[in-house]
C-alpha cells in the first residue's frame, strides 16, 4: 500500500496487481459472452446456439490471449526495468529512481565504460560535386544520408 503513494515512483505496484487485473479480465470476459449469448437466443434460435458454440468461445478465447499477452509484456518491462536499477546499484552507480524524477543539465558519463568519441582528424580532400576520384560523373548525393 505504501507503494500507492510513492510520488518518487520508486516502486512499481504493478507486479502486486497484476493478478487481480487479469482475474477482472477473465470475469468481464465470461459476463459479456453471457450477455451477447441470451442476446442472440432472443434474437434467433440458431444465433444463439452458433454463438454458444462457435462464435463466443473464439472471441473470449482471442481477447484472453491478447490481455495476457499485454499483460505479461507489460510485466516483463517492468522486471527489465527493475532488473537494470539492480545492475546499477551493483556497479556503484546512482539507479534513476534515487535520483528523482528528472534531472536538469545532468553529468556527462565518465569512466572507462564511458562512451569515447572518436577524433576524425583533418579530413581528406573532397572531389568536386558531381565527380568521382576518377574525373567521371556520379550520381548527385543524397542530402537525407548522413
Amino acid at each position: 500500500m505504501k507503494a500507492l503513494f510513492d510520488f518518487d515512483f520508486r516502486k512499481f505496484i504493478t507486479p502486486s496487481i497484476i493478478k487481480i487485473v487479469y482475474i477482472l479480465i477473465m470475469v468481464l470476459l465470461v459476463i459479456g459472452y453471457l450477455v451477447f449469448v441470451i442476446a442472440s437466443f432472443r434474437a434467433n434460435g440458431a444465433l444463439g446456439f452458433t454463438v454458444l458454440i462457435l462464435v463466443g468461445p473464439l472471441f473470449v478465447l482471442i481477447y484472453l490471449v491478447l490481455a495476457r499477452a499485454g499483460l505479461e509484456s507489460l510485466i516483463a518491462q517492468i522486471r527489465t526495468a527493475e532488473n537494470t536499477a539492480e545492475l546499477v546499484r551493483l556497479a556503484g552507480g546512482t539507479p534513476p529512481s534515487e535520483q528523482g524524477s528528472f534531472q536538469i543539465n545532468p553529468a556527462p558519463p565518465s569512466g572507462p565504460a564511458a562512451p569515447r568519441m572518436p577524433n576524425p582528424g583533418p579530413s581528406a580532400p573532397r572531389p568536386p560535386a558531381g565527380q568521382t576520384t576518377e574525373g567521371g560523373s556520379s550520381a548527385p548525393p543524397n542530402p537525407y544520408k548522413q
